[in-house]
């Protein structure tokens, strides 16, 4: 006769429900493997251990590998803290809330969802040689606890991004009619952020135009020669428009003070031009625009010292005929530089009764703004 069925002594029995799992246990799993609190995970990994044994439930393993896991995040935490490696962790996450999402640097070129003409909260970076919409030339950094106002951000961008501009795009010329100059700039939003920086761009003077190819002209990309030319042509045009906004008529001495200041940056650069060493056939080309520069000199010479309205146009006249004429297309021309002069607005170096003006014929475009 077979013997009886044995009994299973307490704690084991195939058809009972499985022991609970601590809970503790996977708290410390969760904490450990978030990194977050290490030290948390390390402590609940030890208590959970403590209570397994006392009650007999499971979760074992996961308290072990709680504490590993913290143990392990402890020491990475203090690793970074002795490296820096968190303070620069931080500081990428506040510089991509401070970019508003991107941050453009000079010569960066991109396209932007929509138009320069409402908020751009993204940009996307294409290389310049393709089609795009827009070419960073330079950036402004703003400082401040409080948003300092659209007026205000608006009037640093329009005084800043000009020398930014003329120190990037040293051709002038190059520039064409067909390209303008934007701002990207921080909202009272995006300042809350931590953004702090408006961004100077090029962009089509048509919403839909692109630009292709990048329009950089400075010490990375001219020779020595183009250098000195556009160095000599900048500084002439800098002073031509400085012409006082009060015809000749209204105020003689203003506009002779101003013709004596054209006429002493002519001898300067005139003479800068003629001590420079040129290369190959350009310094025929260069001779001749400075024979007619000192030529026009003496022409600004004698409107400076005009008795009469008359008198100071006639010379003012013959003084402005050289530029942008032919001697400087050709010294352009063997300098490789652009040769098709830009057109002026009428009221960008035409003071007087009809002067031609002269100056880079990219007038200062609308304000975009940067969002978060």
């Amino acid at each position: 006769m077979p013997g009886p069925y044995q009994v299973w002594g307490q704690g084991y029995s195939p058809l009972a429900r499985p022991a609970p799992v601590n809970g503790v246990a996977i708290a410390a799993l969760v904490l450990g493997l978030l990194c977050f609190l290490p030290a948390v995970g390390l402590i609940l990994g030890i208590i959970a251990l403590v209570q397994i044994k006392k009650r007999g439930e499971r979760g074992k393993g996961m308290a072990i590998a709680g504490a590993v896991v913290s143990s392990l995040g402890l020491a990475l935490w203090a690793l970074s803290l002795s490296t820096n490696v968190a303070s620069e962790f931080w500081e990428g996450v506040k510089e991509g809330a401070r970019g508003g999402g991107y941050s453009l640097a000079a010569g960066d070129c991109f396209d932007v969802p929509g138009s320069f003409d409402r908020d751009v909260y993204d940009v996307d970076e294409v290389p310049c040689s393709d089609p795009h919409e827009g070419e960073a030339f330079g950036t402004i950094p703003l400082s401040g606890d409080d948003y300092p106002g659209d007026g205000y951000v608006t009037d640093q961008a329009e005084d800043k991004c000009g020398p930014l501009q003329d120190a990037y795009a040293m051709d002038r010329w190059a520039l064409g009619d067909e390209v303008d100059v934007y701002y990207l700039t921080p909202t009272a939003d995006s300042w809350e952020w931590g953004d702090r920086e408006i961004t100077c761009v090029f962009a089509h003077t048509d919403e839909t135009g692109t630009l292709t190819g990048s329009l950089r002209a400075d010490e990375t990309t001219l020779d020595a020669d183009q250098m000195a030319f556009l160095k000599a042509m900048a500084a002439i045009d800098d002073v031509l428009y400085e012409e006082p906004d009060d015809y000749a008529e209204a105020d003689l001495d203003a506009n002779k003070d101003w013709a004596a200041d054209v006429r002493d940056v002519l001898a300067e650069q005139a003479g800068a031009l003629d001590a420079h060493t040129w290369s190959g056939d350009a310094g025929k080309s260069v001779d001749a625009l400075v024979r007619e520069m000192r030529d026009a000199r003496a022409d600004w010479a004698k409107a400076a010292t005009a008795g009469d309205a008359d008198t100071f146009y006639l010379h003012y006249e013959s003084g402005y005929a050289y530029v942008d004429g032919d001697t400087t297309v050709a010294a352009r021309k063997a300098l490789d530089l652009a040769t098709t002069p830009p057109s002026y607005d009428e009221d960008e170096g035409d003071g007087g009764d009809s002067g031609s003006g002269s100056g880079s014929g990219s007038g200062s475009g609308g304000s975009g703004s940067e969002d978060v």
